[in-house]
């Protein structure tokens, strides 16, 4: 077990993203580990679901801003994910904004998932973004983070259409479960080592 591709996740909500992982990852279907699950949020669901599949789950305190982590709070983070030598930083509903220390510290090695096809509607809510710009097809990007907001590489993308009943909160339901097809298959290619990095290209064996 050793020798296994090993993910730290990150995540502030429920963890439907982190379950979709698990699973894939109990199916056989992602060579790799979930090796720790970390929080900014003391309540938030993703370390009960991590905890109940005997996940080692922590919070970290973020700290006193909104919106990013503090500087102790980012070398705790860092610190933990360090400790047990991840190969991979998965996002999943995280809503700190990564900077400077730990993207130096994880460079290239950082994945996240948005409910758009990027570069289409970046920031919050992004399923409304769609449904109120009326655009006719939107979906999930699974991307590399960079220092900018949702515009780092793009590894994966698959499409939602928008349907013309579509509330805000049913077109967002279509795009999550896409999601929890996407985000397994990307993780899945790179833990295998099939795609690389050239300029903003993703190339290789992807979803």
């Amino acid at each position: 077990m050793g020798n296994k591709f090993r993910l730290g996740v990150l995540g502030s909500g429920k963890g439907s993203n982190f379950v979709a992982i698990a699973d894939a990852i109990a199916a056989g279907k992602i060579p790799a580990e979930v090796a720790i699950v970390l929080s900014d949020v003391e309540s938030a669901g993703i370390l009960t679901r991590a905890s109940e599949r005997k996940i080692p789950a922590h919070f970290i305190p973020p700290g006193k801003f909104r919106t990013k982590l503090d500087e102790d709070a980012k070398r705790a983070f860092i610190g933990a994910l360090q400790m047990v030598q991840v190969d991979l930083i998965v996002l999943a509903g995280f809503m700190r904004v990564l900077k400077g220390e730990f993207l130096r510290a994880f460079e290239g090695r950082i994945v996240n998932i948005h409910p758009s096809l990027l570069p289409s509607f970046p920031g919050l809510e992004a399923w409304k973004q769609a449904l109120d710009h009326g655009v006719k097809l939107t979906g999930c990007t699974v991307h590399f983070v960079d220092a900018g907001v949702d515009s780092g590489a793009i590894i994966g993308q698959q499409a939602v259409p928008v349907l013309d009943h579509d509330t805000p909160e049913m077109l967002h339901h279509r795009i999550r479960a896409a999601e929890h097809e996407l985000y397994p298959k990307c993780i899945a290619a790179i833990a295998r080592g099939e795609i690389s990095v050239v300029g903003r290209r993703v190339l290789g064996k992807k979803p």
